[in-house]
């Protein structure tokens, strides 16, 4: 397919001594991408860590530097969020940002949640609901169906039963981050766009071919679809190009590739299995990804960028895909 929609995805690192400048740093970022034509910029989520652990504060950041460019969270884990309050978050901030925040969600118990679960949920740990049914509430909160039994006046306040602000389409904008068959198709039922990225959870008579799995999940996504063969699909790699690069950026992006490579081989903590990460000149990288069995299934990507580079990196990176990279795949610069 020729590919309509070009993405990225950062983490946001920051230096927690001082974690101003990394911030702004990202924000520079996502103006280039806007810049540069890029579609969209997408934040993954990383609680008690070193990276952006609320999206939807930076988005809201972003909204007001940017005017054209979508702005995603790849993803948000629900298990960290109250849905009704998500709702009321996301929605603000899709006003402000005139309709362009695609909120990315996933499901589970919280990463490490053990050593977390008293701070998190001290009286609820036990009760909470961490399945499917999470996402469906956050959906039908953006939809506008109701969050309160009550609505009217007390007093001198007026009080909504719908979640406020409503921004209508944004619950059609919802996408879920799934590595399994079994999300794939249950996504593709509930009409959810679907973001598939660099790590799937194969079935355990799949095998190790990243690519091949990857295809036939988007495939059994689409076929339970409403939608069918136009449901929307993202599809998320490390890509790298090195166009413009340095020697010495060249060397240092081959050092993480090759560092990142040997979790590719084998199946890796709950039976995960990684992509390799793809560098090279724009020219070889459109060869492999038109190769690539997953990304022949879409038209629209949200490449990933490294996650411990500098913000000079990040420049050249985003600089190649836009100017080089994206064309060589059919793509045209939004304006």
């Amino acid at each position: 397919m020729t590919l309509r929609r070009l993405g990225f995805l950062t983490i946001g690192l920051f230096d927690p001594s001082d974690p101003a400048p990394g911030h702004e740093s990202l924000l520079q970022v996502i103006e280039l991408g806007e810049q540069l034509g890029f579609d969209s910029a997408w934040l993954r989520h990383r609680h008690l860590q070193h990276g952006v652990s609320s999206p939807i504060a930076i988005l809201a950041a972003a909204s007001q530097r940017t005017s054209r460019i979508a702005l995603g969270t790849a993803v948000t884990p629900l298990g960290w969020e109250n849905p009704l309050r998500l709702a009321e978050d996301l929605a603000t901030v899709d006003i402000l940002a005139g309709g362009r925040i695609n909120p990315g969600v996933s499901v589970g118990p919280p990463m490490n949640f053990d050593s977390l679960r008293d701070a998190l949920y001290p009286d609820t740990a036990d009760v909470e609901d961490f399945t499917y049914e999470r996402v469906l509430r956050l959906v039908r909160f953006l939809r506008g169906e109701r969050a309160s039994s009550f609505e009217g006046t007390r007093g001198i306040e007026v009080f909504s039963s719908i979640v406020q602000p409503h921004s209508p389409g944004l619950a059609d904008r919802v996408w879920y981050g799934g590595a399994s068959l079994r999300s794939a198709v249950w996504a593709g039922r509930e009409g959810l766009n679907f973001l598939t990225s660099s790590v799937l959870k194969p079935e355990p008579e799949d095998g190790l071919d990243f690519a091949r799995i990857q295809q036939e999940q988007i495939r059994a996504y689409r076929a339970a679809h409403p939608l069918g063969s136009k449901a929307r699909v993202s599809q998320g790699l490390v890509v790298i190009p090195t166009d413009s690069a340095s020697p010495e950026q060249k060397a240092k992006y081959s050092a993480y590739v090759e560092a990142r490579l040997p979790r590719t081989r084998e199946l890796q903590g709950p039976g995960m299995l990684f992509s390799p990460d793809l560098i090279g000149t724009s020219a070889q990288l459109a060869e492999q990804l038109s190769a690539h069995a997953g990304y022949q299934e879409v038209d629209e990507v949200v490449f990933a960028l490294p996650f411990s580079l500098q913000h000079e990196d990040y420049v050249q990176i985003l600089t190649d895909m836009a100017q080089h990279l994206g064309p060589a795949l059919g793509w045209s610069p939004a304006t």
